[in-house]
């Protein structure tokens, strides 16, 4: 029977609760290449150490594999979200990304996601790695927007000239608490499963699962973020603990989204497919008070 503050989906306590969620600055770019192997690869490079903006110069991850039908060259692509605390920030980490890990992967081109963009809202991304052609580059405007082709070694990379940006949404979480690890990771596994098939989301953890969960602030001065005491089972004694008595693993899917209803979505799918696997005791979601009195993040809107 579900406790008091909790609700029951398929025999598992849901907590009556809500996930932190912010506004945040976002990007949608496809990378493409003669093959979806290098397309993939260029992708993965391009999202490394890109999990948290706390500590990482932006969020990423990849959305989805398109097929040639869907990319503006003909050729297979992944779609990449991309977060930061605000346009110009994100701008400058996409041109240093993009720059150092596709430009310098074999065969790849970078497209522009979001056409529709305001002017005022977009950032030069080819319009600056333009430079690394050393005079020898040139664009080409095609139906209103600029290419850039900058020689390589293996003939040209093809980069627009500018990415749209919308404000986004970061933070949607669930914690996924189970009787032991191997079957709480499997439930974890099989919610992120469910989450990829939402276009329009992101899950920048690595293979979208996070066990260090963290609170904001800490005890030790300068330092941003800090462990999730409460959530953790070796402090069970040691502090006011989340914890139900039968659950010993926690693991927290973060979403990230171009909407506040794509992360909705995400976890919604997210929620029913842990409640549906073996082993799990309780599915919360991170809004503790003490992220709020430490909060280093701009206003706050609740997900469900």
């Amino acid at each position: 029977m579900a406790e008091s503050g909790e609700l029951e989906l398929q025999g598992v306590r849901i907590a009556d609760t809500f996930a932190e969620a912010f506004p945040i600055k976002a990007a949608r770019l496809v990378i493409t290449a003669d093959s979806l192997r290098w397309a993939q690869t260029a992708a993965t490079v391009f999202c490394g150490n890109a999990t948290s903006v706390i500590a990482c110069d932006l969020e990423a991850a990849v959305e989805a594999e398109l097929g040639p039908e869907e990319n503006p060259d003909g050729r297979p692509g992944v779609s990449v979200l991309a977060f930061g605390f605000s346009a110009q920030a994100l701008g400058k980490a996409l041109q240093s990304r993009v720059g150092q890990c596709v430009l310098t992967c074999p065969g790849t081109a970078c497209f522009n996601c979001l056409p529709d963009c305001p002017k005022d809202r977009r950032v030069r991304i080819g319009g600056v790695l333009r430079y690394f052609g050393d005079g020898y580059q040139q664009s080409k405007l095609i139906e209103g927007r600029r290419y850039w082709r900058i020689p390589v070694m293996d003939g040209e990379f093809v980069c627009e000239d500018e990415f749209g940006t919308v404000t986004g949404v970061a933070g949607g979480n669930l914690l996924i608490c189970g009787v032991e690890a191997g079957v709480t990771l499997a439930a974890a596994e099989a919610a992120v499963d469910a989450i990829r098939g939402v276009r329009g989301v992101a899950l920048p953890f690595p293979g979208g699962i996070v066990r260090s969960g963290s609170k904001v602030g800490s005890r030790y001065p300068g330092l941003k973020a800090s462990t999730n005491e409460a959530w953790c089972p070796t402090l069970r004694g040691l502090v006011s603990s989340e914890l139900p008595a039968d659950c010993h693993c926690v693991y927290e899917i973060v979403i990230d989204g171009l909407t506040a209803e794509d992360v909705r979505s995400a976890m919604r799918r997210g929620l029913h497919a842990a409640a549906g696997s073996a082993g799990v005791g309780l599915v919360s979601a991170g809004n503790c008070a003490n992220a709020r009195k430490h909060s280093l993040l701009p206003s706050r809107s609740g997900s469900s």
